[in-house]
């Protein structure tokens, strides 16, 4: 076991003559369909953590480097909030983690932060897991004086996530759905081209979700000209700008998102080549959850 010496280190356990840093999962919880949140103890991450930010995980020494946005923070207690959908091995086993487990690294804040200041009217939109991390943005261009318009969806009811706390933080909040089982039947982006038809004055958007949304966002508001940011999240290894892993196309320009990032203009992304790119290990992704699942010859989760 390899010593670990970081600052951000919650606690230090003794295991022969090596030290192990432990941080430890204060509360384990279960926010929709395979999507999970984690409270852990991390005080000195919570404490110079900042909206737009996030972590990089390792649930042990064999576990893969798993980059997570930071929900919230509060930095009297230490303790960090992350959010999660479960899609393939890593997450699935994170998601087996229970209240009083612990995590084997935790790395952060990490990340440019997101700019805030007062600038009149941001619409802040969600899509699915997306919703976790621009609460925190709604939340905090809130605290600057802003008007907050949000938006938030998911595919069904029953994946969507964090609505009463959007409504705690915005100025006013739509919902939709695209099976129109809650909300407004369709998509954010249909949401947000209603607000802009209204009449509504929007100084900035701030998208974050799949890709697919992030892109048809981008389209709409670039017809206006209106400034939107986006919250990138690729295939990122050890997001210090060395591996190359998490580059974009920004403007013409190679962007690494572990440090440029994660926030770009939207409307300079190459969301066709992003797309391109998450697609590179799907062979591999499904091997690892395939033998996950199916260690030692018996099934682990989903069908056997």
């Amino acid at each position: 076991m390899a010593w670990i010496e970081e600052g951000n280190s919650s606690s230090v356990a003794s295991l022969g003559k090596e030290k192990v840093v432990v941080f430890q999962i204060v509360e384990a919880k279960v926010l929709a369909t395979a999507v999970k949140q984690l409270k852990i103890f991390a005080p000195e991450i919570a404490k110079k953590r900042k909206p737009g930010q996030f972590v990089v995980l390792r649930i042990n020494e064999e576990g893969e480097r798993i980059p997570l946005t930071i929900a919230d923070a509060d930095a009297e207690s230490g303790i960090l909030t992350i959010i999660f959908q479960e899609v393939g091995k890593s997450t699935i086993q994170l998601g087996t983690l229970k209240t009083g487990d612990s995590i084997a690294d935790l790395i952060g804040p990490l990340g440019i932060p997101t700019h805030v200041e007062k600038i009149g009217t941001v619409v802040c939109i969600g899509g699915g897991i997306g919703i976790a991390p621009v609460y925190p943005i709604a939340k905090a261009m809130r605290e600057a004086g802003n008007m907050v318009l949000s938006i938030i969806g998911a595919r069904t009811k029953d994946l969507l996530i964090l609505e009463e706390e959007m409504r705690k933080v915005s100025t006013a909040l739509k919902v939709s759905t695209d099976d129109g089982s809650y909300g407004y039947h369709g998509f954010v982006s249909d949401v947000l081209q209603d607000v802009i038809d209204e009449g509504t004055h929007i100084d900035l958007v701030a998208a974050i979700g799949p890709v697919p949304m992030m892109r048809v966002v981008c389209n709409v508001t670039r017809n206006k000209n209106i400034k939107t940011i986006v919250s990138l999240n690729p295939i990122m290894v050890d997001a210090t700008g060395m591996c190359g892993s998490c580059r974009v196309t920004v403007g013409g320009r190679t962007r690494f998102v572990c440090v440029d990032g994660p926030e770009f203009d939207g409307h300079e992304v190459n969301f066709a080549e992003l797309v391109k790119r998450q697609r590179a290990y799907l062979d591999q992704e499904k091997q690892a959850l395939e033998f996950f699942q199916h260690q030692g010859g018996a099934c682990q989760g989903g069908k056997s």
